[in-house]
This record gives C-alpha cells, sequence and structure tokens, in this order.
C-alpha cells in the first residue's frame, strides 16, 4: 500500500468533500486501490495548514499559517499530487494556471475541478506536463461525478467519434423541466437552489456558457483542439423560454439545452434549445441528470448519462482522478480487491 501526498488547493463545499472523503474512505481505498491519498496541506487565497497525520480533519482557519509559496509547501509535505477545488473565476484564473504549471513543471500531478484556467492555458498546462513527465486530469471540470471525460480522452479512442451532442449542466435541464410543468423562471431557479442543483448566481448555467465550457473541454479531449482558440454561439434561457418548453411538452417532447461539437467543423461549439422527443437519450434526462453522447458512425453512439451535481459528485470525480494518476499500474485483468481474495 502505497501512502500519497495531496496539496488541496481550495476548501469550500468541493475542496471540503475531497478532503472528508479520503479520510473517512482511505483504508477502502487503500485495499481496493494500493493507495492512500492523504492531504498534507491545504491551501486557500491568504492561508494554508498542515492537517495532522493521525486522521483528524484540518484544524479550524483561525490557527492556519500564512500561505507559503507552492513550491514550498510541495517540497515539506513531498507531494504526488495538487488537487484544485477553487472557483472557476476570472479573479483566481491567473494564480490558478500559475500554481498547476508550476506543478507540472515539477512532476507533480494536477487533478482539477477548476475550469477558467483550462479555457485559457490549454497548450501551456498541456506543454508543462510534458516537460515534467506529469499528468492532469479534468473530471471534476467536465460533468462532476459523470465520467465524460473519462470517455472522451480514452473510453472512445479508437472509435472514430465524430461528434458531441451533449447536456451536461444539470441547472438549466431542472429549470426546463420546471418551466415546461408552468412554473416561472424565477420560480424554476429558486427551487432549484432551494434543492441545492443551482448555484447563487446560475447566469454561467442559464446563458449555455457553462455547458459550453464543458463541451470545449471534452473536444479538446477528443480532437486535440486547443481549447482557448474555440469559438462558442449561445442560445440562453430567459423569461420568453417558458412558452417554448410547454409547447414542446404539448405535443409529447422535452425543451432541452444541447451543446453540439463536431470534428469537421473545428474549434466551434454551439448551444441551442432543441425539442427532444421519446427516445432520444437527452429526452430521458430527470431533474438535474446530465448526458454526453458521443457520435461513433461506426461503432454507434456511445452515451453516458447520470451523475451527481453535488460538491460530493464533484469530490467524488476528484478522488477518482488522484487515484488514476497515482494507483499502482495494471496488469492483466487488474488486482483483485482484497474482500474478494
Amino acid at each position: 500500500m502505497r501512502d500519497t501526498a495531496v496539496v488541496l488547493s481550495g476548501y469550500g463545499p468541493v475542496g471540503r468533500a475531497y478532503a472528508e472523503h479520503l479520510l473517512s474512505n482511505g483504508s477502502e481505498l487503500a485495499r481496493f486501490h494500493g493507495v492512500r491519498p492523504r492531504v498534507a496541506a491545504v491551501r486557500t487565497g491568504a492561508a494554508e495548514c498542515l492537517p495532522p497525520d493521525d486522521g483528524r480533519p484540518p484544524p479550524p482557519r483561525a490557527s492556519w499559517r500564512p500561505l507559503r509559496p507552492l513550491a514550498e509547501t510541495l517540497r515539506l509535505t513531498r507531494a504526488a499530487v495538487l488537487v484544485q477545488a477553487v472557483p472557476s473565476t476570472p479573479e483566481v484564473r491567473d494564480r490558478a494556471a500559475a500554481e498547476a504549471i508550476a506543478a507540472l513543471r515539477a512532476g507533480v500531478h494536477v487533478v482539477t475541478a477548476t475550469k477558467s484556467h483550462l479555457l485559457s492555458h490549454w497548450r501551456q498546462l498541456a506543454e508543462a506536463a510534458g516537460t515534467g513527465g506529469a499528468l492532469i486530469r479534468i473530471s471534476g471540470a467536465t460533468g462532476a461525478a459523470l465520467p465524460a471525460g473519462d470517455l472522451a480522452r480514452v473510453g472512445v479512442r479508437g472509435l472514430g467519434c465524430r461528434s458531441v451532442r451533449a447536456c451536461p449542466n444539470g441547472t438549466v435541464t431542472f429549470v426546463l423541466d420546471r418551466l415546461a410543468a408552468g412554473d416561472s423562471l424565477a420560480a424554476a431557479v429558486a427551487e432549484a437552489r432551494r434543492r441545492g442543483i443551482a448555484e447563487a448566481d446560475p447566469t454561467a448555467d442559464l446563458s449555455g456558457s457553462d455547458a459550453a465550457t464543458k463541451t470545449r473541454l471534452l473536444a479538446g479531449l477528443l480532437w486535440g483542439w486547443d481549447v482557448s482558440a474555440v469559438q462558442t454561439h449561445l442560445e440562453g434561457v430567459d423569461e420568453h423560454t417558458a412558452r417554448a418548453a410547454r409547447a414542446a411538452a404539448a405535443t409529447g417532447g422535452r425543451l432541452r439545452a444541447v451543446a453540439t461539437a463536431e470534428a469537421d467543423d473545428p474549434h466551434v461549439v454551439r448551444v441551442r434549445l432543441e425539442e427532444t422527443g421519446p427516445g432520444d437519450p437527452l429526452y430521458a434526462l430527470a431533474g438535474p441528470e446530465k448526458a454526453v453522447v458521443y457520435r461513433c458512425p461506426e461503432a454507434g453512439d456511445i452515451t453516458v448519462s447520470g451523475g451527481r451535481s453535488s460538491p460530493l459528485g464533484a469530490a467524488l470525480a476528484m478522488v477518482k482522478d488522484t487515484l488514476d494518476v497515482t494507483a499502482p499500474a495494471r496488469t492483466g485483468f487488474g488486482p483483485v480487491p482484497h474482500v474478494l481474495r
């Protein structure tokens, strides 16, 4: 069993859920996967702490020390992974990019749920990973617990995927179904917030920007696009959308905000409001579920759907990615879990 030190950047709901999961499930992870990731440092914008290594959670923030340079924290902890759970906002984008690039160049793997620096520094991150021989994994940024990124990166490799059609934003799917049921936009958004589906500011969800961002990242994984060069064309949800949602429902359809990207139309992602019908995997979505359809002309459509849209869902995606970059390499069919031997 390999004990692996992790530096966690960001301690909001997603970061806390990640740290708590490693604390409460470390033994099980070690037993099944041969590696026990351990949060050796937690960093925020102005402070950091080194949690005790006896299974206790990080201490109250009042006792944290001023933030060290990242390179010093990585050396002090001998970290193998930098995990980023900082907000995807312009204000933190450059710092997130600089820290990820520095870690990758130093041979430290990066697992991130933060999107902003992926959009602006895609090529620089890839080059840094090549320089340091490190890996970067972005499942938490492409759909939380939905393993869409894994399919784009390796699952459909060699199957000739030519296009993506997706509803990767659970909030807007929930809101559209509430509009179809007769809610106003304000009431639908309020209910999404009450259930913990929507963020305080749902602008990126309703405008189509978040769906476009996730689809840009998937296209980058699929076809090697420079994500920072992708153009987006968005049709958003507003007060006038309720009429279209109700009209679709009246004829047995469901209105969906559908993001598309095509290999033959490079560096373009579109998000449109589209009426879907029975038999369409995007029609079948319920509540805040998400789905991505990978269209492979010869292999056939491959769809992944579901996945929890929540801080825990994003945290579990980062746990999965952490195991991916740190667990011992498998041979044959892979190691048999200890409990089944």
